[in-house]
C-alpha cells in the first residue's frame, strides 16, 4: 500500500541519473564530463581534453594492457580476486566434472550447451574434418626431427590457409562454420603427425569412430597392433582440454583478435595465436615447471630452493597469475586429475617435490602475502609427462585445447560492429626533426 503522506510523483518523468566521470585538467582549469558504461570510459572520449589548439588530445599509456578493455565479450568471465572462471556463465568446476571437450567447444562457439542431437551433429562435423591434406603432411615431413613441435604446429596451421582459400570470406557465416569445424578437427591430427615424424614413426590416420581425446591418443601412441586408449588417461586429457579451452583476453587470444580484426582468415589468425602461445611466459610455463622441479632434484632440497626464491636467486615457476589473486580454480581440478592419472601410470618422480614445494609455499607468509598460489601450469606438465609425452609437446596440447576459444573469440570479433582493424597508438619519445648528414660529415 502506498504511503498516504508521501507526495505523489510521476515516475515516468524521472530520468535515470547518468553515470559520468568529471575530469579537471589542471593545465587549463577546464572540466570535462566523460560517460561511464559498464565500469569503463571510452579512451577516445579523452581526446577532447587538450592543453591547446595544437594538442592532439589526451591518450592513456598502458603498456601490456594492464587496465585496458579492447572489446565486449559474452564468452568467458574471470574474477581473479575470488578465483572464479566461467564459460558462458557455467563454472569451470561443473564443466570439467560433467562435460566433454567437444561439448564445451560447442558452448564456447554458440553460447549454450548442446542438446544430444546438436552435440551429435557437431561431433560428426568435426570428426569429418580431422584428416589433413597430403600437402600439409608433406610440409610436416620436411622439418628436421629435432624441430620444436610448436614451430611445426604453427607452420602447418598457417598452411591450411593456402589449402582452403574460401576461408577468406569471413563475412559468410556458412564459410566461417566450415573452417571452425576443420580447425578444431585437424589440430590434433597435425599435432600427432608432427610427434610421429619427430619420433621416426609412421603416421596414424584419424579414426572418426573414436571420441576426440581417444582418437588423439591413438594417433600419438599406436604401435603395430590395435591401440586402446586407457579411459582414465583419455578423460584426463579431456579435462585438461576443457581447462585450457579459453581464458578471456590473454596474450594469444588478443593476438587472434588483433590479426582477425584485419579480416584475416581463421587459419592465419590462429597461426599468429600459436606464435604468441609459443613463448615461455604463456604456453611454455608448464615446461618451465618441470625444469624447475628437476633442478631442485629432491624433497630435501625444497627448503633451500624456497630460500633462493626469497633472495631473488631463483624463479618459482607455476605459482601466481596475472589475473588470479587467489588460488587458480583450474589448479584444484588439475591436482585431482593428476592423482587419477598417477594411479594408472605410476607416480612421477617429480611429484613429491611438487607437493612439498606447494605445501611449504602455501604456509609461508612471503608467498601468501604476495598471493602466489599454484596455477594451472604447476601440475599439467607432470600429467603430460606421465602420459609419455615429451616436454616440447606440452604447449602444442595447450594449442589444441585453446583452438575452440580462439575461434569463438574470432567469430565474436568478426560480428562485432564496434570493432575496426586494431591499431594501438604510441607516444613518440624519439629525436626531434633533424636534417640528413652526408657520410663525410658524420662524426
Amino acid at each position: 500500500m502506498a504511503d498516504a503522506l508521501a507526495p505523489s510523483v510521476d515516475q515516468s518523468t524521472l530520468a535515470p541519473m547518468p553515470e559520468t566521470l568529471t575530469i579537471t585538467d589542471n593545465r587549463t582549469g577546464k572540466q570535462y564530463d566523460v560517460a561511464i558504461k559498464n565500469g569503463t570510459i571510452k579512451a577516445t572520449d579523452l581526446r577532447q581534453i587538450k592543453a591547446g589548439d595544437d594538442d592532439a588530445g589526451l591518450m592513456t599509456y598502458d603498456p601490456a594492457f594492464m587496465n585496458t578493455a579492447a572489446c565486449y565479450s559474452r564468452i568467458t568471465f574471470i574474477d581473479g580476486d575470488q578465483g572464479i572462471l566461467e564459460y558462458r556463465g557455467y563454472p569451470i568446476e561443473q564443466l570439467a566434472e560433467r562435460a566433454s571437450y567437444l561439448e564445451v567447444s560447442y558452448l564456447l562457439m554458440f553460447g549454450e550447451l548442446p542438446t544430444a542431437a546438436q552435440l551429435a551433429e557437431w561431433t560428426d562435423r568435426i570428426h569429418h574434418h580431422m584428416t589433413v591434406r597430403p600437402s600439409v603432411q608433406d610440409l610436416i615431413t620436411t622439418f628436421q626431427s629435432d624441430a620444436h613441435p610448436m614451430s611445426v604446429f604453427q607452420s602447418a596451421v598457417a598452411a591450411l590457409s593456402a589449402c582452403y582459400p574460401e576461408a577468406k570470406d569471413v563475412a559468410s557465416e556458412a564459410v566461417r562454420r566450415r573452417q571452425e569445424y576443420r580447425l578444431i578437427g585437424c589440430t590434433p591430427t597435425i599435432a600427432a603427425y608432427s610427434y610421429r615424424h619427430a619420433a621416426g614413426l609412421p603416421i596414424v590416420e584419424p579414426d572418426p569412430s573414436l571420441a576426440f581425446t581417444e582418437n588423439f591418443l591413438r594417433m600419438l601412441f599406436k604401435g603395430e597392433g590395435e591401440y586402446q586408449a586407457d579411459p582414465v588417461l583419455a578423460r584426463a586429457l579431456d579435462v585438461l582440454f576443457i581447462l585450457h579451452a579459453d581464458h578471456e583476453q590473454n596474450c594469444s587470444t588478443s593476438t587472434m583478435r588483433n590479426v582477425g580484426s584485419s579480416h584475416a582468415d581463421p587459419y592465419a589468425s590462429a597461426a599468429s595465436a600459436v606464435g604468441a602461445l609459443y613463448g615461455p611466459l604463456h604456453g611454455g610455463a608448464n615446461e618451465a615447471v618441470l625444469k624447475m622441479l628437476a633442478q631442485i632434484g629432491s624433497v630435501e632440497r625444497v627448503p633451500e630452493f624456497i630460500k633462493q626464491v626469497k633472495n631473488h636467486e631463483a624463479l618459482l615457476m607455476g605459482f601466481g597469475h596475472r589475473v588470479y589473486k587467489s588460488y587458480d580454480p583450474r589448479a584444484r581440478i588439475i591436482k585431482k586429475t593428476a592423482d587419477e592419472v598417477f594411479k594408472v601410470t605410476g607416480l612421477n618422480p617429480l611429484l613429491e617435490i611438487a607437493v612439498e614445494l606447494e605445501r611449504i609455499a602455501l604456509q609461508d607468509d612471503y608467498f601468501v602475502k604476495r598471493k602466489l598460489y599454484p596455477n594451472v601450469d604447476f601440475y599439467s606438465g607432470l600429467i603430460y609427462q606421465a602420459m609419455g609425452l615429451p616436454t616440447g609437446m606440452f604447449t602444442v596440447l595447450f594449442g589444441i585445447a585453446r583452438t575452440a576459444g580462439w575461434l569463438a573469440q574470432w567469430d565474436e570479433l568478426v560480428q562485432d560492429p564496434d570493432q575496426k582493424i586494431a591499431r594501438p597508438r604510441q607516444i613518440f619519445v624519439g629525436p626531434a626533426r633533424r636534417d640528413f648528414v652526408p657520410m663525410a660529415q658524420r662524426a
